[in-house]
């Protein structure tokens, strides 16, 4: 996501919208205004920035309202010519007012939708339960160490919980708690606060690596604003891996199951804890 959100800061940011045009209702459903109030605030207004928290992306707008994207399981942000086929899943279309290139939201499931904020230029409501992530500038690193050890619960649990600590998936929440040498089941309540500082370095550089490479493409859907894949999946280090040599040590990955999902280990480098918290 926050690939995409740099690719809409290149592509979008300082344009004016000379039109949208919704195609498929279901894409506005959480505008509850519906579509043609959704097409209306957003003709003749300028973006002015491409900020995100979590798995939600915002354009806030010259008119203090943003307009807020959550791309689901299979939602896509692209850009292309206004002259370019449309594509088979195409929802809404925005086009600007200098003639270049369209922003185009395709979602073949339609999970994902999009939404004008009134006045969620700054933060809008639907994304203010999200906590900051550790690439944010603004994230409050002592604030962070301080909440994951009042937390009673697993520290991979803790890493996905998005009012903790927000853009952290199961891939990254593997491979940082490998970096940090930490059992996923760890307790939170047992981390002192240099480690709690270990994991959170361990995110922040899994994070800006992957972010380097583009994000993590295990599904073609999965995408930034050119169409162009992720290449991230090829430097992991345990999540995808059970069963092959561990990169540090040697031993065999293994792979439990957690949360009707799964959480990859290293035996040898992630000793289990005595007593483990789901």
């Amino acid at each position: 996501m926050e690939t995409v959100r740099r690719g809409l800061e290149h592509g979008v940011v300082g344009r004016r919208i000379d039109h949208a045009e919704v195609r498929h209702p279901r894409a506005v459903r959480r505008h509850l205004a519906g579509a043609r109030d959704f097409e209306a605030l957003l003709a003749g207004r300028r973006v002015d920035a491409a900020l995100r928290r979590g798995k939600y992306l915002w354009l806030p707008l010259d008119s203090g309202d943003a307009l807020v994207g959550h791309l689901g399981m299979s939602g896509q942000l692209l850009l292309a010519r206004p002259d370019a086929p449309y594509e088979p899943h195409l929802r809404v279309r925005l086009a600007f007012d200098d003639g270049g290139d369209d922003l185009r939201f395709v979602d073949q499931r339609t999970f994902g939708g999009l939404a004008v904020s009134a006045g969620g230029a700054a933060l809008p409501h639907s994304v203010e339960h999200i906590a900051r992530d550790p690439v944010d500038p603004a994230f409050d690193d002592e604030g962070f160490v301080a909440a994951i050890r009042r937390r009673r619960t697993g520290l991979k649990r803790a890493l996905l919980d998005q009012t903790l600590i927000s853009g952290v998936g199961a891939i990254y929440a593997d491979e940082a708690l490998w970096r940090a040498k930490l059992h996923w089941a760890r307790p939170t309540e047992t981390l002192t606060r240099p480690v709690a500082r270990r994991v959170l370095a361990a995110v922040r550089e899994v994070l800006e690596e992957a972010i380097e490479a583009g994000g993590t493409s295990f599904d073609a859907l999965y995408v930034n604003v050119n169409g162009q894949s992720g290449y991230f999946d090829r430097s992991l280090d345990v999540y995808g891996r059970e069963g092959e040599p561990c990169h540090r040590c040697g031993a065999m990955i293994r792979r439990s199951r957690w949360m009707n999902r799964s959480a990859y280990w290293c035996p040898v480098c992630q000793p289990a804890p005595r007593k483990p918290h789901p």
